[in-house]
């Protein structure tokens, strides 16, 4: 017998990847069970696979970054100042990225790349840990949302959310409607997902200078001024991370998809004074905030 639950759930995160760099990623999950029937008549209990399964989902990759443990431009290590943090050093095609997070932030796979198929064999085996005896088998489906039109790929943190949206390199492949007095500008939308094509976005609040990043030793030598760094101390513990700056976009707000929406309308009202702008900007799938100017 098969038990299954289309969009179980949505994992937002993010992922470094040799060529592109940091990578914000939505991917929408669907579970199938195959097993016996138990002595309630069922495989598993609809409100186990939603609570439950979706909870060791959202603990294992959910708003986290994922380091493929088996590039070999990965350096992992203790912090040497916070208990329970870790550094991250990365060395892309797309530039350097070094971090400085608590061990919950980050999520090892064990792979040279992340992709579909290995967070699925990761979640995989994670999930089966906690199946009952008469489930049998699990299949995994990670599939992205399908958008017709543009969308980018950002990474972000938030330091005032009392979540896990306080990691400072978590993501999202989101896409985004840009309106001209109530016309679709479809113009705007490639332009902006061209802007924020694997960015990072950071607040300019939270700039640091390089003297007072706290990174690991080797990355410490490696930053110069075509870095930007940035960081905050969040319930989770403290963040760091410093990014090459042609691979940034600091705002003059937090990165809330609210206050985000309303950063490109206000962009775009500088520009076209006499225009009314709405920008419905998306988080992930089927979430966001409109603004207008």
């Amino acid at each position: 017998m098969q038990l299954f639950v289309k969009d179980l759930t949505v994992i937002d995160f993010s992922y470094l990847c040799e060529q592109r760099g940091v990578v914000g990623e939505s991917w929408i999950v669907d579970v199938l069970l195959d097993g016996a029937l138990n002595e309630m008549s069922m495989v598993l209990d609809f409100g186990i696979v939603k609570k439950q399964i979706k909870a060791i989902i959202d603990e294992a990759v959910d708003h986290k970054l994922l380091l493929p443990m088996q590039s070999g431009r990965l350096a992992v290590s203790p912090s040497t100042l916070h208990d329970d943090h870790e550094f991250v050093d990365f060395e892309s095609q797309n530039g350097g990225y070094y971090l400085q997070s608590p061990n919950q932030a980050f999520a090892k796979i064990d792979t040279p790349q992340v992709d579909i198929p290995s967070v699925t064999e990761h979640l995989t085996d994670v999930i089966k840990q906690s199946l009952p005896e008469n489930v049998a088998g699990l299949t995994i489906t990670l599939r992205p949302e399908d958008i017709k039109g543009e969308f980018y790929h950002y990474t972000h943190g938030l330091k005032k959310h009392d979540g896990n949206c306080q990691r400072i390199a978590h993501g999202h492949r989101s896409t985004i409607e840009i309106f001209e007095n109530g016309e679709r500008s479809h113009e705007l939308e490639t332009l902006w997902c061209e802007r924020w094509r694997d960015i990072y976005i950071a607040s300019e609040d939270d700039a640091i200078s390089h003297e007072d990043v706290q990174l690991s030793s080797s990355a410490k030598e490696k930053i110069d001024d075509t870095f930007d760094c940035f960081a905050y101390q969040a319930p989770q513990g403290r963040f760091d991370i410093a990014v090459e700056n042609y691979r940034t976009d600091v705002v003059d707000c937090d990165s809330t998809v609210e206050l985000l929406a309303d950063f490109i309308a206000r962009q775009l009202k500088k520009q076209k004074t006499e225009t009314d702008i709405t920008v419905v900007a998306y988080e992930g799938v089927g979430k966001g905030a409109i603004a207008r100017a």
